[in-house]
């Protein structure tokens, strides 16, 4: 088979499906790009056994249909260093050397033959569900949740980002323990309902090869989902547990409204972080109508910090405390000119909200406190 395309749109392509390659396969064929040949429509295939990623490219001069294998690295690589111009593709079915040239050009490497490429099939698991959202949102709500996924290894279920679909809203929730981020997105009405646990890898590959100006359409179980648009179609599965009711956890009674600008704050935040004990992360807030107090210290090494900025406040005066680290990552995401923190008491803990948002979308984060002695 031979075809000629854009050497940049087959760079994308490739480096696209590329990212659903693990760096070490159990398997070494997948270590490899399933390359197919039909019509005028050229797809590359990758896959980690758990998940699977079809990119898909119009070609020109296409002659004859075929398929091999061929490793992905290598691939991605020379075609990231070519320069962005039509390039020649000539697959003898034979020998299953494949030869990349142009005008002043010339490479060939050697593949193996496509049905060593195991098939992979999702695994069904009740009735199935289908709906379709702008990519966009998709991104959004992966945006605003994937810092606050855990990492711990005992609680598997928690190491995805849970989306939650009802008839007129997607939810995405994201939980490590010690904070939490639920965002509502009811631009589009599905109308339809679902649930399931995205893990953090298939959620990075909607994040990153979608272009946002697409429409994504899923068809999902409670296992897996096929997701695609016009170029590509993602086939991946699902964490598989019950995951923890998170409404339960956030508090309904935080009278006490701080509002503050958001980049001070976070500047702050920062630059008093540096002095927290390297084990804890504590700083401690002291709230008042008029301003915010924010000290650390480490004892061991003898260094403190304090630093205050103005604020807007109703309430009872409070002393509470907080890891500096889940707090700048919570101020970086939200992107407001100010911040609004709903607070109890120093025992519970605080909800941030952005002072500003788009029009039917709710974004609300929840931050465990700590333990403060002397302020």
């Amino acid at each position: 088979m031979k075809f000629s395309v854009s050497s940049k749109a087959l760079y994308n392509a490739a480096s696209a499906v590329s990212k659903v390659i693990n760096s070490k396969n159990a398997l070494t064929i997948l270590d490899n790009f399933l390359i197919e040949l039909h019509g005028n429509v050229l797809s590359i295939t990758g896959s980690d056994s758990e998940n699977a990623l079809t990119a898909r490219v119009e070609v020109n001069e296409p002659k004859g249909d075929g398929a091999l294998c061929i490793k992905a690295r290598r691939l991605v690589e020379l075609l990231k260093e070519l320069p962005d111009q039509g390039v020649e593709v000539d697959i003898n079915d034979d020998t299953l050397e494949m030869q990349i040239s142009y005008t002043s050009g010339h490479y060939s490497f050697v593949g193996q033959r496509a049905d060593q490429y195991p098939t992979f099939e999702p695994e069904a698991a009740g009735e199935s569900v289908t709906f379709e959202v702008a990519t966009e949102q998709i991104i959004a709500g992966l945006d605003n949740t994937m810092f606050a996924v855990s990492d711990d290894e005992y609680r598997v279920i928690m190491q995805g980002v849970l989306l939650d679909i009802t008839e007129d809203a997607l939810t995405f929730v994201a939980t490590d323990t010690r904070k939490l981020v639920r965002y509502i997105d009811r631009r589009t009405a599905p109308g339809v309902t679902g649930s399931c646990v995205i893990p953090s890898k298939p959620a990075n590959i909607l994040k990153n090869v979608f272009a946002k100006d697409s429409t994504l359409r899923f068809t999902m179980n409670a296992r897996n989902a096929v997701i695609e648009n016009d170029v590509m179609t993602f086939q991946c599965t699902f964490l598989n547990g019950r995951y923890p009711d998170y409404n339960r956890v956030i508090p309904r009674s935080n009278t006490n409204v701080l509002t503050v600008d958001r980049t001070a704050l976070l500047n702050a935040v920062r630059r008093v972080g540096i002095f927290v004990e390297v084990d804890g992360g504590l700083e401690k807030f002291r709230i008042t109508p008029e301003a915010i107090l924010i000290k650390s210290n480490d004892p061991n090494l003898c260094t403190s910090a304090r630093e205050q900025l103005p604020c807007s406040y109703s309430g009872t005066e409070l002393t509470i405390g907080f890891n500096a680290g889940y707090m700048v990552e919570i101020l970086n995401t939200i992107k407001s000119t100010d911040v609004i923190v709903n607070l109890g008491d120093a025992s519970r803990p605080g909800i941030f909200k952005p002072s500003e948002e788009n029009d039917n979308t709710e974004l609300l984060m929840l931050l465990m406190p700590m333990t403060v002695g002397d302020f």
